[in-house]
């Protein structure tokens, strides 16, 4: 199906983070975070090459050791303001061809359903997509908050169980874990998605991301609960 698209997988890393210091190497379930995700891309058989983006050399070794490529990349578009569009756009250029397609997996989500990639890959190349994201289901009730006024999004006076819930009244989170672009999306609107997008659902045990200590103890949690 992918014979004639150049399929290439970018991981953003950068060395510094303010809510966990070196974030992207800590230990998660006996191994740096950023493993999972390298590991997660490399059990993909549609992707044709790996790239971890960074400025760190700690990072650039873990991932020159698990045999994927690094891009170093420099400090003006590595700080806290610096875009993941920015990192995508300096890995693409700093190649000698360009790519069809660019998976962003971000390594902040390390739990992701097994196959997923090699699943969302394939609905993005049969749709036709110009881009794709994961999301995952919520249950929650939205509300808005007007000039000190709560306002609902949903009705009170019929509040759904979560069993009673119906496919309209479940709304979906962009999870962060997995993006899927193609090199001309990208390019032309500087964003991950635009055009037709896609998506593929993960379960909303997938949807936390790692930013605190609290965050990493929970998804630990959650991992060992799937393991059992």
């Amino acid at each position: 199906m992918n014979d004639s698209k150049k399929i290439i997988c970018i991981i953003p890393a950068r060395g510094g983070s303010k809510g966990i210091p070196k974030k992207n190497i800590i230990n998660f379930l006996g191994k740096p975070l950023i493993s999972h995700s390298i590991n997660y891309a490399q059990a993909s058989s549609l992707i044709h090459k790996i790239y971890v983006s960074t400025d760190c050399n700690e990072i650039a070794k873990i991932a020159s050791k698990s045999k994927v490529n690094v891009i170093k990349r420099p400090d003006s578009i590595s700080d806290d303001f610096a875009s993941t569009e920015s990192a995508l756009i300096h890995a693409i250029e700093s190649l000698n061809y360009t790519p069809d397609i660019i998976v962003l997996i971000q390594p902040t989500s390390p739990l992701r359903p097994k196959d997923s990639l090699n699943e969302a890959l394939t609905s993005y190349l049969s749709n036709n997509y110009d881009s794709l994201l994961s999301i995952s289901p919520t249950h929650r009730f939205f509300w808005e908050i007007d000039d000190d006024i709560a306002i609902p999004k949903y009705n009170f006076n019929r509040r759904p169980r979560r069993q009673d819930f119906k496919k309209g009244d479940i709304k979906y989170v962009e999870n962060g874990s997995l993006y899927i672009t193609s090199y001309d999306n990208l390019i032309k609107n500087k964003n991950r998605l635009g055009g037709k997008i896609g998506y593929v659902i993960f379960d909303e045990m997938y949807s936390h991301e790692i930013d605190s200590i609290n965050d990493l103890r929970y998804l630990e949690s959650v991992a060992r609960n799937l393991n059992d």
